[in-house]
């Protein structure tokens, strides 16, 4: 609570110096997967274990933003519903978050621009479908990842392109405790995304 307290103060200070304020409305499609699935069991007193990679799937996003300008120079907070699709060999992976990136942009060329910064990341909800395994929350409600990329302008309209990574892992697990064997899938994703945004 008292970090978000501090980037509140922070946030609040950029927009009363800054020469220019807007706000709006943004979303769009997601595409991409959440980390690596795990599995293991126990066989003749040993732990076996296997990999897979999750297959990209589309989701998608929606939610607000605000950005402070200061000599062509801007921070764009955001805060975002989003919702996450990973295929897997025998089930998929469903993962609904809200995002809070907080971006430092340069204007570069008329209406292009670079952006680039924090993604704080807030599991809601996440669940199997397509099979009964059944899976546990993530170990941490909050992780950091990042994101970076590009925004185009026209008028009170704006598109961006950008990819979303982590700085840590954030695993989910399940399993049969009386068969010692289990899994883990690691929540947080890899993915491009598309948004399309309009000032207010």
């Amino acid at each position: 609570m008292k970090k978000l307290l501090i980037l509140a103060l922070i946030l609040t200070s950029v927009g009363a110096s800054a020469q220019s304020a807007s706000f709006g409305i943004k979303g769009g499609l997601n595409y991409g997967a959440t980390g690596e699935y795990e599995s293991f069991s126990q066989v003749s007193g040993d732990f076996v274990s296997s990999f897979e990679d999750g297959e990209d799937k589309t989701g998608f996003h929606a939610g607000m933003f605000a950005q402070f300008e200061l000599l062509g120079i801007f921070i764009q907070p955001e805060l975002m519903y989003t919702e996450l699709n990973t295929e897997y060999r025998t089930f998929d992976y469903k993962l609904s978050k809200i995002d809070a990136p907080v971006l430092l942009g340069l204007n570069v060329l008329g209406p292009l621009n670079i952006k680039a910064g924090p993604s704080f990341q807030y599991i809601l909800d996440n669940k199997i479908e397509g099979s009964d395994l059944e899976i546990e929350k993530v170990e941490k409600d909050i992780t950091v990842g990042y994101q970076l990329g590009l925004g185009f302008d026209i008028g009170r309209l704006g598109f961006d392109l950008r990819h979303e990574g982590s700085f840590q892992d954030n695993f989910a697990k399940g399993g049969d405790i009386a068969s010692d064997s289990g899994f883990q899938i690691d929540s947080r994703p890899s993915q491009w995304i598309l948004s399309v945004s309009y000032a207010l």
